[in-house]
């Protein structure tokens, strides 16, 4: 009986862990190049984002609430967790529900929101964004600075500034595209942590199957 005390007692502890729910001071809209993600884990895990017909380019990676240095994850949530419908119905700019699951635990808890408020205004901040439609043209690989990609960005948003946004790689692919949002969706200046760019002298960036 003691055991099982201890071990009840340790559960509950490690479930109420966790940063509060709405208290954060911007978001992060992380953009990831589909092919990029297929190349280093999707195409092992023959997951369907990564066929042929599904035709990804950027997809949305998550919305993350960000304070100006650090971030909150895994949130205490009064807020009902989302329905299978609901991951499912977002499975086209995510990729798969499996992901928009994990990004409403890890971080959509943390906004405050309803996961159907969540899920809705993560695709309004998605949409918000003009995707550079240079790169659907692509039709080998190619090795760029990370600034092209960021330039790209830039002339098709306007208003939006090279503080705003960040290029990252990984294990030498152009990996995401992360921009940086007020709660109501209006682009502002990144913090410290957010900011780094790729620092590689060029990446590899991988056409659309």
């Amino acid at each position: 009986m003691r055991a099982l005390l201890i071990w009840l007692f340790t559960a509950s502890a490690a479930c109420a862990g966790g940063d509060r729910a709405g208290e954060f001071d911007y978001y992060v809209l992380s953009l990831s190049w589909s092919p990029t993600w297929c190349a280093l884990e999707g195409d092992a895990r023959a997951a369907e984002q990564c066929a042929p017909q599904a035709d990804h380019g950027w997809v949305l990676h998550g919305l993350w609430p960000q304070f100006h240095r650090g971030w909150p994850s895994y949130c205490q949530s009064a807020e009902r967790p989302p329905s299978r419908a609901m991951t499912r119905d977002m499975a086209n700019i995510m990729g798969s529900p499996g992901l928009a699951w994990y990004q409403w635990e890890k971080h959509g808890a943390c906004s405050g929101l309803s996961a159907p408020a969540y899920f809705a205004l993560a695709r309004e901040a998605y949409d918000r964004v003009t995707r550079p439609a240079i790169f659907r043209k692509l039709q080998v690989p190619v090795r760029l600075p990370a600034h092209v990609i960021e330039e790209a960005f830039l002339k098709e948003n306007k208003g939006w500034e090279a503080d705003m946004l960040t290029i990252t790689c990984r294990a030498g692919h152009i990996q995401e595209a992360r921009l940086c949002l007020s709660k109501s969706l209006d682009p502002v200046p990144c913090g410290s942590d957010v900011i780094t760019d790729c620092r590689l002298k060029d990446a590899l960036f991988a056409p659309i199957p």
